[in-house]
């Protein structure tokens, strides 16, 4: 079972109806009005070329424990297919009584992408990196601004066949993936990217999905322990940092911790699950992105939970299922709400989620 791990702190209350306002105002922006564009159509947050740092914790396991190695392992010609679901979601909302003054009445934008892929290896280096290419075989592709629809694309309806998106059905582009998981580099989408050169908000929506940086996240996310480091026992772990943003509620980072709990055997292969619990850290916050937190994210409230789970094939150095979930809420009460016919304040919420799900199917 995954475990969770709950972050809060507390900040003095919102007062005031006028700021309360300005703050909705500029979260509005932030949510979202304008049509699609590019901008709206890409994932909600794109993320941000890091170089993720791993770091072995010190642990002192039984010595009796075999130890494993956590990697990814790559044959040439090998062929597997999975089926990825991303999703950024960001709402806003008032409980109880509104103030007077705003006709604010909430909202929630999102994207939501779920792909299957097949990933066949090219070659492989002496280090154990892998050329790999990466052929779209299916694709479903949500995205909402403000709660309307701007975008509905599903590869396996005869009503989408002639969405501009289809057009990335059976394209391909090959990428550089190390053991960690990490894709150190896009290699080549050109062909993929001349497939789609219309100017169509679906056009760019699908274009969105080709920039390398969101390759990158799409195929690297998970990251495991490097080479003089992945020989682990029970109870071993190893962390990596990750950055997310949230519009004007500035940006945040994370570490990620990944403890090994246990090793299985199915059907002649060794699998290890292992559990991840992420913590806030201040490492890799700009210091734009601190002066936005000071402005907005100290007037409210937060609760986060940052979980995920692995289950790694050791015996074909394969992920089999890969799942991690953040969740945010920030809360600001509003006492000039509710100073009529003495009613609880009003308090804003915004929740924001990110999930990232990994399954092997072929």
């Amino acid at each position: 079972m995954m475990s969770d791990k709950i972050f809060s702190w507390s900040a003095p209350p919102l007062r005031g109806a006028g700021l309360a306002t300005a703050v909705i105002c500029s979260l509005l922006l932030t949510a979202g009005c304008a049509p699609l564009t590019e901008e709206a159509a890409k994932p909600e947050v794109e993320p941000k070329e890091e170089k993720p740092k791993v770091v072995l914790k010190e642990v002192k396991p039984e010595e009796e424990k075999p130890t494993v190695e956590l990697a990814l392992k790559f044959i040439p010609q090998d062929s597997t297919t999975y089926k990825l679901t991303m999703e950024a979601q960001r709402r806003i909302e008032w409980e109880g009584p509104l103030p007077d003054e705003t006709a604010f009445r909430g909202g929630q934008t999102s994207n939501k992408i779920e792909m299957t892929f097949t990933r066949q290896i090219q070659s492989v280096d002496d280090k154990g990196n892998a050329i790999a290419e990466i052929t779209i075989e299916g694709l479903k592709y949500l995205s909402i601004v403000r709660d309307n629809t701007v975008l509905d694309f599903d590869s396996s309806r005869e009503k989408d066949k002639n969405n501009p998106v289809a057009k990335l059905i059976g394209q391909s582009y090959t990428i550089e993936i190390a053991p960690t998981g990490k894709v150190t580099k896009v290699i080549d989408v050109k062909q993929a990217r001349a497939a789609l050169k219309g100017s169509s908000s679906a056009d760019k929506a699908a274009l969105a999905l080709l920039k390398p940086n969101v390759i990158k996240e799409r195929h690297g996310t998970l990251v495991l322990p490097d080479a003089d480091k992945n020989q682990l026992r029970t109870g071993g772990n190893w962390s990596s940092i990750k950055t997310f943003s949230f519009g004007m509620m500035g940006s945040k980072s994370y570490e990620k911790i990944y403890t090994l709990k246990e090793i299985n055997d199915t059907d002649s292969h060794q699998f290890a699950i292992v559990e991840m619990n992420a913590i806030p850290t201040s490492e890799m916050a700009g210091q734009l992105d601190k002066e936005e937190i000071s402005g907005f994210s100290k007037m409210f409230d937060n609760i986060e939970t940052y979980t995920g789970r692995l289950k790694l094939d050791l015996t074909a150095g394969k992920i089999e299922k890969y799942l991690e979930k953040l969740q945010s809420e920030w809360i600001a009460v509003d006492p000039s709400a509710g100073q009529k016919d003495d009613k609880e304040p009003a308090a804003l919420k915004m929740t924001a989620i990110r999930l990232y799900r990994l399954e092997k199917i072929d």
